[in-house]
């Protein structure tokens, strides 16, 4: 029995999005015709594949069956022209990548804005939050992350030099109190928390010297899940905020923010691009992934 290839295409995508909604705005057609398309193939078929209800889609066990045994071949088969695309005189395609709002806008969107401009066919969607996202099961060519936070199966290309956090606070706010001298000084400190997008604990401020690694479970009256806020909040004397130094970085040296706890604040492995190790990857990716190289 002959079979519509772009039937099968759109039940992949409806099943994998869980929504006619963002199935058509992915695949460039209407819900309705999405809608149609899924019909006749469910009719010609003669089996549901989908459960539709007023505010979720699923497949059915059918439909489970259907989309573990077809999926991964129509994925190799794009990706396969994909690839036959990319082999013209300019590169082509979408890479996807997740990533922090702070990485986004300091690092790679500086870096691959002159790539973009001279590949008018390469086309970069970025994720950015502050969680860690699966690259794997969330489709993303790659994602950006801290080096020591990066699994050990991934590939991981250097794409920033190491960093230093530190501590800061306003002069308004040390103009009442005394400067911390050691980490656990900041136990009596007004600080601004971090609370961390995928554990939902709250980010446990690290400190290092020759004595070795010291831990504060620092308090305060503020508690943020973006950076930009605690730099807001510091520059406003609400308490002493704890980030990679970059965030600082102009307010530091024009006096608005004063840096303390320095000596106990050592070098970490900076930002990474990682990506499977069983990735092939695309020309378009190899080149994101050269423009954004960090090179000493």
């Amino acid at each position: 029995m002959k079979r519509n290839l772009n039937d099968l295409l759109y039940f992949i995508t409806v099943a994998r999005e869980s929504s006619f909604t963002r199935a058509a705005a992915k695949l460039g057609v209407t819900q309705s015709a999405l809608s149609q398309a899924i019909s006749a193939l469910e009719e010609d078929m003669q089996i549901r594949l989908l459960t539709r209800t007023t505010r979720s889609v699923s497949p059915t066990s059918a439909g489970e069956r259907l989309l573990l045994t077809i999926g991964d071949h129509v994925d190799g088969i794009l990706a396969e022209l994909d690839m036959l695309t990319e082999m013209r005189d300019k590169p082509a395609g979408t890479v996807r990548i997740t990533c922090g709002p702070h990485v986004l806008k300091t690092i790679l969107l500086p870096k691959l804005s002159p790539l973009l401009k001279h590949y008018p066919d390469i086309r970069l969607e970025f994720d950015a939050n502050h969680g860690f996202r699966n690259i794997v099961a969330d489709r993303f060519d790659a994602g950006v992350r801290l080096g020591d936070t990066i699994d050990k199966d991934m590939i991981a290309i250097p794409i920033s030099p190491k960093l230093q956090m530190a501590a800061v606070a306003s002069p308004e706010y040390f103009a009442t109190q005394a400067m911390p001298q050691t980490p656990h000084d900041l136990l009596q400190h007004n600080c601004i928390n971090m609370r961390q997008a995928t554990s939902g604990g709250l980010y446990v401020w690290e400190f290092d010297n020759e004595e070795g690694p010291v831990n504060v479970r620092v308090t305060g009256q503020l508690t943020f899940n973006t950076s930009a806020h605690m730099v807001d909040a510091a520059l406003a004397g609400l308490g002493i905020a704890f980030l990679p130094e970059e965030e600082f970085e102009s307010h530091i040296e024009e006096g608005r923010l004063i840096r303390v706890l320095e000596p106990w604040c050592q070098p970490f492995p900076g930002y990474y691009l990682y990506y499977p190790s069983r990735k092939q990857p695309s020309p378009a990716f190899s080149l994101v992934a050269d423009a954004l190289r960090h090179k000493a």
